[in-house]
């Protein structure tokens, strides 16, 4: 079976190891590549294979080796992985990279829950340090005085906003979002069914039936048109006795017949998945489950409660009234003594008191973007870069209102010296068809 390899994917990441490996006069070349891209499309497979066909060597990490119950293990266990591809380089004399799959898993930060430890900290740090001085990497408690191998390290990830910004930084790290199209695609998948006859007509029709699944979909898709058999086995041998056929049998290992893999029912395999995912997504058992998330869902949807009815102020409401030493003046309809009018207290869900720092207008665009089924994303920038337009990404939501509010309350809280805007994104060409800007500097919410 010969797998696709993208052009586009095999450039970067071969000129990217290259680089690191010449000696080229006045240039700073970046040693870590981040490659970044929605979930199951095959960055951490594309690499495999590239490295496989440049003969590399590799040393791999994964995202859950970056915490440790002891404080200091994994900014160790870095600088460990990485001298370890330096000696492959001395000892084989082949390139060699440290390849860390998932990096946003184990070392970003997705929201405001997610803790932060000292060791996540450590390997930001070790990274960055890494990334400055690539030839001087020294482990804990010894301190060598010849130098290292440059080893470039490859970085795979979802979202790298979540990452530490000075790691990510354009001296440390050059980035490569990976979005296959529509040519990529095709000869991905054409890879997956090549060994089972499936032509390639047929396979244009697949992904064009399903232009919005990554590509791990059409995978799953040939799995599970082994189930039939699989089933057939476990009723011929018996449901007793599949365990001592399987793992500790002294007959020959089960031999499956070619499925079906005509268009019409890798079609119907693949609407089966679609549904699955739809029903995921639509049944939300954990509101049922836990109150507070169904609380706060019901604070964030809006646009089916009827509004607020004014109180009428009651008779000695004057008498409990704050005065306001800022507010002395247009009280010309007031009742001159230096008190405030009575206003009725902001409601920003239909009848209930706000339990949010947002106002009804801002709530309401929230629920409007995410409702349009358009992906919601937070933005903020200082003062000084809001003049280049140069925006910072705070997190972006999809479906739930109530985590995009809490996302939304948090960075207007962390920022509130900042420019903040709301967007509305396109999630199947990425396209920007909505941009607010909800936040001024000091603090000045803006309403619609």
């Amino acid at each position: 079976m010969s797998y696709y390899i993208s052009p586009r994917f095999l450039d970067k990441l071969s000129i990217h190891i290259t680089k690191n490996y010449l000696d080229i006069p006045s240039v700073k070349v970046p040693l870590i590549l981040g490659i970044h891209g929605r979930k199951g499309e095959g960055k951490s497979f594309q690499c495999e294979l590239a490295f496989e066909r440049m003969g590399i060597n590799v040393v791999y990490m994964s995202a859950g080796e970056l915490e440790s119950p002891d404080a200091g293990d994994p900014g160790r266990l870095v600088r460990l992985r990485y001298r370890e591809a330096a000696e492959l380089v001395k000892v084989r004399g082949k390139m060699a990279v440290l390849l860390i799959n998932d990096i946003d898993a184990g070392a970003g930060r997705v929201d405001q829950y997610t803790q932060y430890t000292v060791n996540t900290q450590n390997v930001n740090g070790t990274l960055m340090n890494i990334a400055d001085n690539p030839t001087n990497v020294q482990l804990p408690g010894s301190y060598e005085l010849e130098p290292n191998r440059r080893v470039p390290i490859i970085v795979t990830g979802n979202d790298f906003s979540t990452l530490y910004a000075p790691l990510i930084r354009d001296g440390r790290m050059d980035k490569f979002f990976w979005e296959p199209d529509r040519i990529d695609r095709i000869g991905i998948i054409s890879g997956i069914f090549e060994a089972d006859g499936v032509q390639r007509g047929a396979v244009e029709t697949l992904v064009d039936t399903f232009p919005n699944q990554s590509i791990d979909f059409y995978g799953a898709i040939r799995s599970r048109l082994y189930d039939e058999q699989v089933k057939a086995l476990i009723d011929e041998v018996g449901i007793e006795r599949i365990s001592l056929r399987v793992v500790n049998s002294e007959q020959s290992a089960p031999i499956f017949r070619k499925p079906d893999f005509s268009l019409p029912h890798l079609l119907e395999v693949g609407n089966q998945i679609v549904g699955e995912q739809r029903r995921v997504q639509e049944m939300g058992l954990a509101e049922q489950y836990n109150k507070a998330l169904y609380f706060n869902r019901k604070l964030g949807n809006t646009a089916d409660q009827a509004p607020a009815k004014e109180e009428a102020p009651a008779a000695n409401a004057q008498y409990y009234q704050k005065y306001d030493s800022g507010n002395t003046t247009g009280n010309a309809a007031g009742s001159g003594n230096g008190q405030n009018n009575h206003q009725p207290s902001s409601s920003s869900y239909g009848g209930q008191p706000s339990s949010t720092k947002l106002t009804p207008d801002v709530i309401t665009q929230v629920n409007q973007i995410l409702k349009q089924g358009l992906r919601l994303g937070i933005e903020y920038v200082n003062e000084r870069r809001f003049r280049t337009n140069s925006w910072n990404s705070y997190g972006s939501f999809q479906g739930q209102a109530s985590e995009a509010i809490a996302a939304l309350e948090a960075c207007l809280g962390e920022r509130p010296t900042d420019y903040v805007r709301l967007v509305g994104i396109n999630p199947e060409d990425r396209r920007r068809v909505a941009e607010t800007i909800i936040q001024r500097p000091k603090g000045k919410v803006a309403t619609a």
